[in-house]
This record gives C-alpha cells, structure tokens and sequence, in this order.
C-alpha cells in the first residue's frame, strides 16, 4: 500500500472511531431513557442493569454506523480540502477517485461485515435481550407489576395499592380486570392482599390472592333479558392466577416491529419462516373463498327446497309474486340471518387476513433490512466524501450540520416506507429501500461534482439572469 493511501485510510478510521464511540454512547443514553421505566425502581443490581444494556447494544449498530460513516467521511475529506491537501494531490495528478480508492475497499469490507452483523449478531443478541428480560421477571417477579397504576398481562389489568417483601413479592390491595375473548372487561377481582409467586425454571407468574371477592358480567342468550344486566357475585378466602412470562414486559426499542420472531432470524431462517407464511396465507384465502360462496349459493337455495312452492328449474321473473303470503315473512328473516352471519365471517376473516399479511410484511421488512444497512454504509460513504471536498471545511463544525440534516431525511423516509409497507400500502421491497432509493441521484450527484470540481451549488446560474435585466434596467434608464 502506498504512503498516501495509508495516510487517508489511518485518518479516516481514527475520525470514524472516535465518532462511532460517541454516536454509540449516545444512543445508549437513548436506550436507557426508553427503559428507564422498566429499569428504575425494581431492585436490579448493577451487573443486571450492564448486561441489559449490553444486550440491547447489538440492535444500536444499524441506526450508528450509516451516520458515522457519513460524518467521518464529511470531516475527512472536508478537512483535506480546507488545509488544501487535496490541492496538493491533485496538482500531483491524483484524482478524487484515485484518492477514496483505498477507502471505498476499507468500506466494501465494512458493509459485508455490516451484513453480516446484522444477519448472525442482530439475531443472536435479540434472542437473548428477549429471554433475559423474561428472566428478569421470573427472578425479579416485582417487575411485571408497578404500584399505582394498571398493568395490562395477558387479559389482565392489574392495579396494586402498595408492594412489599425483599422482592416486592408482597402485594396490598389488589383490583383486577380481567378480559373475555372479544376483549371486553366482564370480571372485576378484588383482594385484599396477594402475593407473586415464580420460579427460574417455569414460565408461570402466580399470583395468589387472599380474602377478596369478584363480580363476573352475564351475557343471557336472549336479547331481552341483557337489558337487566346479570351479574355473579362470589368471595374468596385463596384465589390463584397464571400468568405467562413470555408476555411479560414486551416492549421492544423499534417501535415498528410487527412479530417477536423476525427480528430473531437470519436470512435462511427470514425464507424459510416467509415460504409457510405465504403459502399458509393463500390457503386461508382459498379457504375463505371456498366457504363464502357455499353459504352464498346453498342456504337460500336449501331454504327454498324446503318449501314445495319452489323448484328447482323454475325459471322465476319475479320471485316474490310466486312466494306464498304465509312464507314471505320467513324468508326475509332468513335472508336476513345469513345476511347478517355473512358480515360478520367476512369481517372476522378479513381482520385475520390483514394481521396474517401484516406479520408477512414485518418478516419481509426484516429481511430486506439485513441488506439496506449493507448498501447504506456504501451510500453515505459516497454522500460524505464529495460533500467534504465540495464544502472544505473539517472538524465538528458545519459537517455535524450537514451529516445530521442527510440522517434525519435518510432515517425519516425510511421510516415513514417501513411503516405503510407494514400496512400493505407499499411492497415491503420499496418501503425498506425508498430511503436508499430517494438518496442514490443525491450520492451521484455529489460524487460528478466534487470529481469536476464544481461547488455545491454554481451560483451563476441563479445570479446571471439577474445580472442581466439589472443591466438592461440600468442602460435603458441612462438613454
């Protein structure tokens, strides 16, 4: 390697470490303000809390290595410019090209190791900043609960008055409502006192309640007697609940993430999981479509075997003079009937349909994200490089300006693609790459200009024509 490339390629990684470590230092401090309130106050020792956030680390990489990347590469190449080091090489007759060439291998390597961080490491790491936190509450069972304030678990809202016991394991005063399948709130508990029971090697929360008692909601089969609002009353002297773990405490950092499993695959593990989601997914649509034309084409015609008045190879122009008075008002209610049931197999199966294709996208999303912050590394790369030597100026200064302006559009546009790709707006392929895609004529542009020595914005271009009337203004005024 020649004298200039190990100097351009020792300048630059020392700017690219030194502001990776406090990009990254930042974003912790982000990471801990997001969990601050899962963190504080749930007797964790400091070793717990270190490998909480060091297991969150890993999902930091994508959103900190784009944007130092594009920074160290504005002050780089803007600081050769300003102390004229490029015009030192290019009287020499190197070239732009001839002087990132060094670097544009440095970052090839650094992209594959991009991608594969995030296909093996990303993974790995979530897998287990999931299960630790899961651990947590199972040692650490005070955590699933706050004083205070309603807790949602599984189907359940939790309100405790006041915790106690070494673990907070001690619960005063406890009212909980609990959900039924359609998501409604028909029991309510109340107890006097509980206590949280777990253990490392299960799964199961406990939660033992003492002296209370519950008000459970009767729904009665005819409509009528719902108006009367029946109830069931009953006390307790020992009550006791199961809870999952695994539902425990599911927040996670990317607010976006559709599934708790895609975040966790690799790429050969994204296809294959993607091949039975897809394949599930059109056989439900088959299903459904299967189905609905049966109920539409059999029960009126069921209906209307029934009834000798009708047969089968009349040919009808006007159905309702040949129905039978007596049976008319039958028929309308059974019209009505799988009217009415259709609607609801179709908005049920609709709904199910759509969070079937939203947990696709998210899979699709996350697959496509593995490659995006390979070719991202390269973009910024060739965004910050002619932006420095086309503005020359190092340091801290107005490349912070510019990096931090170019993220925020870069971050923005991705995010916003992401989430209606999510939604089945967008295919999940442009919403991962629309960032990439919007930024590449901005990437190309700057790299033409910077190699023909072209400011960032030609001037005389915009002042000429001004130039000119002002010109033509002040002749025509002197004559």
């Amino acid at each position: 390697m020649k004298i200039l490339d190990r100097y351009i390629l020792k300048t630059f990684v020392t700017t690219f470490t030194s502001v990776f470590v406090i990009l990254f230092f930042i974003f912790i401090m982000q990471t801990v303000w997001l969990f601050i309130a899962e963190l504080a106050g749930k007797d964790l020792d400091f070793f717990l809390i270190i490998k909480f956030l060091i297991l969150s680390m890993p999902k930091l990489v994508p959103l900190v290595l784009p944007l130092t990347i594009l920074l160290a590469s504005i002050m780089t190449f803007g600081d050769f410019a300003e102390n004229y080091e490029f015009a030192a090489m290019k009287s020499s007759g190197i070239s732009l090209q001839r002087a990132m060439r060094s670097l544009m291998v440095f970052i090839l390597m650094l992209s594959f190791a991009a991608f594969m961080f995030a296909n093996n490491v990303i993974p790995y790491a979530q897998y287990k900043f999931d299960n630790f936190r899961r651990n947590i509450a199972q040692v650490k069972p005070a955590m699933a609960i706050a004083e205070g304030q309603f807790n949602s678990i599984n189907n359940l809202n939790i309100k405790v008055d006041k915790k106690s016991g070494e673990k907070g394991e001690k619960l005063t005063g406890v009212t909980i409502h609990k959900k039924n399948n359609l998501g409604d709130n028909t029991t309510v508990i109340q107890a006097k006192r509980g206590e949280l029971l777990s253990s490392e090697q299960s799964n199961i929360l406990q939660l033992v309640l003492y002296d209370g008692h519950s008000y459970e909601d009767i729904i009665p089969k005819k409509y009528e007697e719902r108006k009367k609002m029946p109830f069931a009353k009953s006390t307790f002297e020992k009550y006791t609940i199961n809870m999952d773990l695994s539902k425990l405490n599911n927040v996670d950092v990317d607010a976006e993430n559709l599934a708790n499993t895609n975040s966790m695959l690799n790429v050969k593990e994204l296809n294959y999981t993607l091949d039975s989601l897809d394949n599930n997914y059109k056989r439900d649509i088959v299903s459904y479509t299967e189905n609905i034309y049966q109920r539409a084409a059999n029960s009126v015609l069921i209906n209307f075997q029934n009834n000798s008045a009708i047969k089968k190879d009349t040919i009808v122009n006007d159905l309702v003079k040949i129905i039978p008075e007596g049976d008319k008002t039958r028929i309308l209610e059974i019209a009505n009937s799988n009217i009415m049931s259709s609607r609801t197999v179709i908005n049920d199966t609709k709904f199910g349909l759509e969070n079937k294709k939203r947990n696709i996208n998210g899979h699709l999303l996350a697959l496509h994200e593995k490659f995006v912050i390979a070719y991202a590394c390269l973009l910024m790369f060739f965004i910050g490089a002619p932006l420095g030597a086309i503005i020359r100026k190092g340091g801290l200064g107005l490349p912070i300006v510019f990096a931090i302006l170019i993220f925020i559009i870069f971050h923005f546009i991705n995010t916003f693609g992401r989430k209606i790709a999510q939604d089945d707006s967008l295919s999940p392929f442009l919403g991962s790459w629309m960032s990439s895609i919007v930024l590449t004529p901005l990437a190309i542009l700057l790299t033409y200009r910077a190699t023909n020595d072209i400011g960032l914005i030609n001037m005389d271009v915009i002042l000429l024509p001004f130039q000119k009337l002002f010109q033509k203004f002040t002749k025509s005024k002197k004559k």
